[in-house]
């Protein structure tokens, strides 16, 4: 089968969350499986892009609406992410730095779908499926399925993977004419309260929709910010697949960011390494348990109680914890993070800002990794945990209850109901004690690296997906 995935992230391209390393990891395993995934992405003008070699395999203008635009089909030569990547060059509106956050982000990602399809739909063949990830690429089922100018590909099966139904990219019916022509009759297919939608809309017009795990598929039906009924009456096509790491990128006995190497059989060793390493830059104390958060602080990750459950289990033990942060987002948040270093020095850190080698070798040094999430449609972090040999600390939703069972349970992690600042502290407490029990602590790690959440199974069914749609 071919396999088309659109994206506006994609690992090592351009990261902003868990969706890049989905994009990033997901083809590459349909590829082992004998199939022909492809990526394509917005050309931002990032470290990546800028360092690798491309060829143009394709030049032509767009338009959305009155709108018209140059563009560019760019592949990386070199086949180095496993998959073939190709990039969209728009002068003016994919060639930024960042991702996401611009006045004119509707635009943007608009006429990278229109670039995108224009190119796939004077193809001599057609792929066998097109898969589109979020709302950023939203628009595409319905424009393959109801605009005239993409009637060669109407039978092209499209599929939605939603990676968080939180962000919908709703703008005004004051830019319907943005579309191509199509039948104005079907335009309810296009909106939702009001608004457009390019979340609802593809919920509706893809053939299946699949979330990043069970439990979220579940959960959306109650909470999906407005688009619950929407989800309810389309539960028939919807399936939850759970999200799998690269085990290739995120193996501590390969990996290149660690200070030291390990396996299961040297993690105690290992680990501690690793953890006299980020100590000594962070000016932490290796001898006592590091509890750490690697995210984005925002609310619906509950960064908003970070500091006062920081606060709160630094004052009741003491010299006898470290915690150690690294995120952005929230100004408020990163404020009060930052406030902490005065009042807690020596015991506690934070870095202000995302860095991929610091957050490897968190999760190679850390003991514990803290994520009180209000919403986690798989969460991919807790895996990275596991795989280093890092106790999770979660609260039961979404992907987290999927993949985290309590150790009261017989398990590897510690799990609470809420996310308020009494259940994520009273976890702490119970990890400062399971940590104590070494022994019990020793054989949990292990246990947790044996666990294999590698991308060969989602892949897997994937492709069984694809191979039923009618």
């Amino acid at each position: 089968m071919e396999i088309i995935h659109i994206s506006a992230e994609c690992y090592p391209v351009a990261k902003v969350g868990g969706l890049a390393d989905v994009v990033g990891a997901l083809p590459k395993y349909q590829n082992k499986l004998g199939h022909i995934a492809k990526v394509v992405v917005p050309a931002y003008d990032t470290k990546f892009i800028r360092e690798s070699e491309f060829e143009v395999t394709y030049d032509a203008w767009g338009n959305y609406g009155n709108h018209h635009f140059q563009y560019r089909i760019l592949k990386e030569k070199t086949n180095k992410l496993g998959f073939d990547l190709y990039v969209i060059h728009i002068q003016g509106l994919t060639d930024r730095p960042n991702v996401y956050g611009y006045h004119d982000d509707t635009e943007r990602f608009f006429a990278f779908q229109v670039a995108t399809l224009d190119w796939i739909v004077q193809w001599e063949h057609r792929p066998d499926v097109i898969h589109c990830h979020d709302h950023h690429t939203g628009l595409v089922p319905f424009m393959v399925s109801n605009c005239i100018k993409y009637r060669p590909i109407s039978n092209v099966p499209t599929v939605l993977t939603i990676h968080n139904a939180q962000y919908q990219g709703q703008f005004g019916w004051d830019k319907l004419y943005y579309l191509p022509a199509f039948d104005l009759w079907k335009g309810g297919l296009l909106g939702w309260d009001d608004a457009i939608n390019p979340l609802a809309s593809a919920i509706k017009c893809a053939w299946k929709v699949t979330t990043v795990s069970p439990t979220y598929l579940e959960e959306m039906m109650g909470n999906a910010r407005g688009l619950e009924s929407l989800l309810r009456q389309e539960r028939w096509k919807s399936v939850g697949i759970l999200n799998g790491i690269d085990n290739e990128v995120w193996n501590p006995e390969t990996d290149a960011m660690l200070s030291k190497n390990y396996s299961i059989k040297t993690v105690d060793v290992g680990k501690l390494a690793n953890k006299t390493a980020l100590c000594n830059v962070f000016q932490l104390d290796p001898s006592k348990p590091l509890f750490t958060f690697i995210g984005r602080l925002v609310d619906e990750k509950g960064a908003d109680i970070l500091p006062d459950i920081f606060y709160t289990a630094l004052e009741q033990h003491g010299d006898n914890i470290n915690i150690l942060v690294l995120g952005s987002g929230d100004h408020w948040v990163e404020g009060r993070l930052n406030q902490l270093k005065d009042i807690f020095g020596g015991r506690y850190n934070v870095y202000i800002g995302y860095n991929e080698q610091v957050s490897h070798e968190m999760y190679a040094g850390a003991d514990f990794l803290i994520m009180p999430s209000r919403v986690e449609p798989c969460g991919l972090n807790q895996l990275y945990a596991l795989r280093y040999g890092t106790v999770p600390i979660v609260r039961r939703v979404g992907g987290l209850r999927d993949t985290v069972i309590d150790i009261g349970d017989g398990g590897f992690g510690i799990c609470h109901d809420q996310t308020s600042i009494w259940d994520v502290t009273y976890s702490i407490n119970r990890a400062v004690g399971f940590y104590n029990d070494k022994k019990a602590f020793k054989a949990v790690r292990k246990t947790m690296m044996k666990i294999d959440h590698s991308w060969d199974r989602a892949a897997l069914n994937y492709i069984e997906l694809y191979q039923n749609l009618k």
